[in-house]
C-alpha cells in the first residue's frame, strides 16, 4: 500500500511560479510511473503531468506544456511540479498519482493510477 501526500499548494498571481511536491511512503517507489492530475470547481480530473519510474520519460498535458516540469528524486521518495507562468485557469486541487509499472493502460487516464494523494489547492487570481 503506497500512501502519497502533496504540499506546496497556495495563492499566487497571474505570471507567478509554485512548486508542488509529493511523497510517497509504504512501498518501493521505483515500482511506480507517477503523474499529477488536476481538477478545478465544476469539472472533471484532468492530466496534467507523467514521469515513469526512472524519470527518464515526461508528458505534459497541451495545456501546461512548456510552463510545468515534471520531475522525481528516487532517493527521496519524491515527485515534484514546478509551474511556471501560472494563469488563472490553472486554479484547481491538484493530485499526485502512482501507477504500477507494468500498468498498460494511457498514462492520461485517472483509472491508471492505483494510488492517490489528498491534494493540494492552487490557486492563481487575475
Amino acid at each position: 500500500q503506497v500512501q502519497l501526500e502533496e504540499s506546496g499548494g497556495g495563492l499566487v498571481q497571474a505570471g507567478d511560479s509554485l512548486r508542488l511536491s509529493c511523497v510517497a511512503s509504504g512501498g518501493t517507489f521505483t515500482n511506480y510511473n507517477m503523474g499529477w492530475f488536476r481538477q478545478a470547481p465544476g469539472k472533471e480530473r484532468e492530466f496534467v503531468s507523467f514521469v515513469n519510474y526512472g524519470g527518464g520519460s515526461r508528458y505534459y498535458a497541451s495545456s501546461v506544456k512548456d510552463r510545468f516540469t515534471i520531475s522525481r528524486d528516487n532517493a527521496k521518495n519524491m515527485m515534484y511540479l514546478q509551474m511556471n507562468s501560472l494563469k488563472p485557469e490553472d486554479t484547481a486541487v491538484y493530485y499526485c498519482a502512482a501507477a504500477r509499472r507494468n500498468s498498460g493502460t494511457s498514462y492520461t487516464y485517472a483509472t491508471t493510477y492505483d494510488y492517490w494523494g489528498p491534494g493540494t489547492q492552487v490557486t492563481v487570481s487575475a
